[in-house]
């Protein structure tokens, strides 16, 4: 199998997406409220728990009408049960929506806010709208603050969560941020292997971008200048700010483009074995010789830059079943694998060849 070298005639003419606000820079947080509507019947700060002993809601404006929710980010990836189950409390508690959401956090966080924004205006289960372009109405207007740098959520149309029977995102324009802030000094103090793999993230975002079918000349230009910073802030000692830039840069790539066959099979991951989102599209880029050849042999030089060992083995312990759910969750990844193979992507990667990958992981 050879990686794809990428077409510029797929998403010819096509509508480039990108957040319309952005407040850049070290300190920005403090002028958060210039991105807000009025209180009127109170906001929604949707927090990463893990932030509560570090007083982030001292440097957040938040008013007596507001809600502050707590998200337990670091237990496990984020479900549509979570978002139902939050978003009926917030109902529940009054006859008026709230104004504005805020997600504060890493890429789960920032995935739930956006979630719980569209679903507070669409009816049902979120589990109905995993997919592309389902919902039906916009969203309450919402607001990113990203303190983990690399998933890109602030600046991606997707909030990717596990449902009941697969882990998918919610694709939709309605679900993008109204506007984001990108506050350096949210993400100084992020511990060494959680930044490594979060902004490994980003650089497997640039390279799929970059070598799908999908791919045009301004995501291009996004994906290659967001790869070009994340190889410097790992290989070179860039900046915080670098960082962000790339992150911001690699979302803005994908959502004008696609990702590919990593994204496609860390989903199988995390869904059956419980990793985290950035650490499981690790796990599975270090397998991908076939598919993204030099790319992957830079990741590892980062890897060892970092002294960071991803680890072998990690389907051994699971059985046919486990596996094979893995399989199919990875063929629902249609749009991915378009993008990284072609048309014809079921004529090359086939379940076996699938089944084949997460056994060398």
């Amino acid at each position: 199998m050879v990686w794809h070298s990428g077409k510029t005639d797929v998403t010819k003419g096509q509508l480039f997406r990108q957040v319309p606000r952005l407040l850049f820079g070290s300190g920005v947080i403090s002028r958060l409220g210039q991105l807000l509507p009025p209180i009127g019947s109170g906001r929604l700060f949707i927090i990463d728990s893990v932030l509560e002993e570090q007083n982030i809601a001292k440097r957040l404006p938040i008013g007596h009408s507001d809600v502050v929710e707590w998200f337990p980010a670091g237990e496990h990836e984020p479900s549509t049960a979570q978002v139902d189950e939050l978003r009926d409390r917030i109902v529940g508690r009054s006859t008026y929506l709230p104004t504005g959401v805020v997600g504060v956090g890493g890429g789960s966080t920032m995935d739930v806010a956006k979630a719980v924004s569209v679903m507070l205006t669409n009816e049902g289960s979120s589990s109905q709208y995993q997919g592309w372009d389902l919902l039906r109405r916009p969203g309450v207007f919402k607001v990113g603050v990203p303190t983990l740098a690399g998933s890109g959520a602030e600046a991606s149309r997707t909030s990717v969560l596990t449902g009941p029977t697969k882990k998918f995102g919610i694709n939709s324009d309605f679900s993008m941020f109204d506007a984001v802030v990108l506050d350096s000094s949210l993400i100084s103090g992020v511990p060494r292997d959680q930044r490594l793999y979060s902004g490994m993230d980003c650089f497997i975002h640039c390279v799929e971008s970059l070598q799908g079918t999908m791919i045009n000349e301004l995501a291009r230009s996004y994906a290659t200048q967001g790869l070009d910073l994340c190889t410097k802030v790992f290989l070179e000692g860039g900046s915080d700010e670098e960082l962000m830039t790339a992150s911001f840069m690699g979302g803005a790539s994908i959502v004008n483009s696609e990702v590919g066959v990593c994204h496609a099979l860390s989903y199988g991951l995390s869904m059956e074995l419980g990793f985290r989102h950035g650490f499981a599209n690790c796990v599975v880029f270090n397998v991908l010789d076939d598919y993204y050849g030099e790319w992957v042999n830079r990741f590892r030089t980062i890897l060892r830059a970092h002294d960071i060992c991803i680890p072998k083995g990690v389907c051994s312990g699971l059985d046919s079943d486990a596996m094979n759910r893995m399989v199919a969750m990875t063929m629902k990844m249609e749009r991915p694998l378009i993008n990284a193979l072609g048309e014809d992507w079921q004529d090359q990667f086939t379940p076996g060849e699938i089944l084949s990958l997460y056994e060398s992981m």
